[in-house]
C-alpha cells in the first residue's frame, strides 16, 4: 500500500490549494488529512469515510476534502489560507472499523501514511 502526496507550496495569505493522495496498493473507506507544523503535533484536518466529511474546527468553512473513488484518490481543497496552516500535510488511510475506539480524527486508527506534502503560507 502508497500513498503519494502532492500539490504542496508556497503562497501568501487568503490564497488557495489544491492537495492531492494517491492511494495504490488497496483500497480504504476510511481516508484523511492531518497536518504538522514544526515544533508541534500531529493533528487532524479533514475525514472523509464513505462520503461523509469531518472537519477540524480550525479549517470549517475553508478546506473541502473530496474523493474521486474511480482514481483511489482523495483531495484536499484549501482557501483563505493563514500563517497557521503552514504546516507539512500527511494523508492517511486506514480501516473504517475503528479497531481502537477512536475516530475520524486519531491517528493511531489510520494504518498507512504518505511522506507530506509541505504548505508555507506567508504574511
Amino acid at each position: 500500500v502508497e500513498l503519494v502526496e502532492s500539490g504542496g507550496g508556497s503562497v501568501q495569505t487568503g490564497e488557495s490549494l489544491r492537495l492531492t493522495c494517491i492511494l495504490s496498493g488497496y483500497t480504504y473507506n476510511n481516508m484523511a488529512w492531518f497536518r504538522q507544523a514544526q515544533g508541534k503535533r500531529r493533528e487532524a484536518v479533514a475525514g472523509i469515510y464513505l462520503g461523509a466529511q469531518n472537519y477540524a474546527d480550525s479549517v470549517k468553512g475553508r478546506f473541502t476534502i473530496s474523493r474521486d473513488n474511480g482514481k483511489n484518490t482523495i483531495y484536499l481543497e484549501m482557501n483563505s489560507l493563514k500563517p497557521e496552516d503552514t504546516a507539512m500535510y500527511y494523508c492517511a488511510a486506514g480501516p473504517d472499523n475503528f479497531r481502537y475506539g477512536g475516530s475520524w480524527s486519531s491517528s493511531y486508527e489510520y494504518l498507512h501514511w504518505g511522506q507530506g506534502t509541505q504548505v508555507t503560507v506567508s504574511s
